[in-house]
């Protein structure tokens, strides 16, 4: 993809681009109170949902086409450049006659195609920057097939938003980062903006400021953070809102780390990182040789390839083994099952 500056005029290009503003745009007071504080803090570009998708019905869905104009005077009034999230065609065209400076899809929205395809024609030729969300399930092929639909339309000013991926496990975050997903992502489009959403990936606000130096940390670009001028009392996602004094804290005390060439120490750390990572090849491949020297004592004694108990036994042993190391026992787990299923297919072919 061919992307460029998704950069507004009068912002610096510098780390991090934040966007700031409540979840709901919900009374023209409310929103004007919020824009006001935030301009003053020195945020530039203001975002507010206007449309408000819900799990089930009966929620509050947003104040629709009316807070538009609420939007407008913001801009009128403060000089920020205004942003909301857009789910159907008819939402594009509202915000484009409204003069909306920036759009998002979210991630119900990217998670369906015929939704993307469908705002993505609306779009067709449109010059605005476009800001697109991971889909709910941790499927990073939709979310760059979402990316591409708005590419094909002709929009080339455009940004993924990592907002986490939805999990039934109990856990702190309300949507879990798993962090590798946005890595292999600009990994696989080098020079594409991703900008976190640490209010979406807590779902409290006490992790707001953990997750945005991480999102830092790992070289993000920006944060879309959602502030509310009385957060607890917002009618939407309440809990992780905050004021916007307490956004300009977080942003004062985030440590943005220089993206410089390696200095000669961080050089022959790698060295070692890649020293560790030949002799774990070569490890691998001999316990592949192993495996395919299994399969065939299995195969000529009539044996089934897979033994359940062995592998129950394996996991359970190496996860204690990772414990110890200092290592996280779910990775270890994903490392073996890995393993075990090259292994699998390692004896199957003898």
């Amino acid at each position: 993809m061919d992307i460029e500056s998704i950069l507004l005029p009068g912002i610096e290009p510098k780390r991090p681009l934040v966007i700031a503003g409540p979840c709901s745009a919900e009374t023209e007071e409310q929103v004007m109170n919020t824009a006001t504080i935030l301009a003053d803090r020195g945020i530039k570009i203001f975002r507010a949902g206007i449309w408000k998708p819900r799990t089930k019905p009966g929620g509050f869905e947003g104040v629709g086409v009316e807070g538009l104009s609420w939007l407008k005077r913001v801009k009128r009034e403060t000089g920020m450049y205004v942003a909301t999230e857009v789910a159907t065609a008819k939402h594009v065209f509202e915000c484009l006659k409204a003069g909306i400076d920036l759009l998002w899809i979210g991630a119900r929205t990217t998670a369906n195609p015929f939704a993307m395809q469908e705002v993505a024609d609306a779009l067709q030729g449109v010059d605005i920057p476009v800001l697109v969300k991971n889909p709910v399930s941790p499927d990073l092929e939709l979310w760059i097939g979402a990316l591409e639909r708005i590419y094909n339309a002709g929009l080339h000013r455009i940004a993924a938003i990592h907002r986490g991926f939805s999990s039934t496990d109990k856990n702190i975050y309300r949507n879990l980062p798993q962090w590798h997903i946005p890595i292999e992502l600009r990994r696989r489009i080098p020079h594409l903006p991703i900008i976190c959403d640490p209010s979406h990936i807590g779902g409290k606000r006490e992790l707001i400021a953990p997750i945005s130096q991480q999102a830092m940390d790992l070289g993000f670009d920006g944060l879309i953070v959602e502030s509310h001028v009385d957060p607890d009392c917002a009618w939407s996602d309440a809990s992780q809102q905050i004021t916007p004094d307490v956004l300009d804290y977080i942003l004062n005390l985030l440590v943005i780390r220089k993206e410089t060439q390696s200095t000669e120490p961080l050089s022959q750390l790698r060295k070692q990182i890649d020293e560790c990572d030949n002799h774990l090849m070569q490890v691998l491949g001999k316990r592949m040789r192993i495996s395919r020297e299994i399969g065939l004592f299995k195969k000529e004694h009539d044996m089934t390839v897979l033994q359940t108990g062995r592998y129950n036994e394996i996991l359970k042993k190496r996860g204690a083994q990772g414990v110890e190391l200092g290592m996280d026992a779910e990775f270890i787990k994903k490392v073996f099952e890995a393993i075990h299923e090259e292994s699998v297919r390692q004896q199957l072919i003898y």
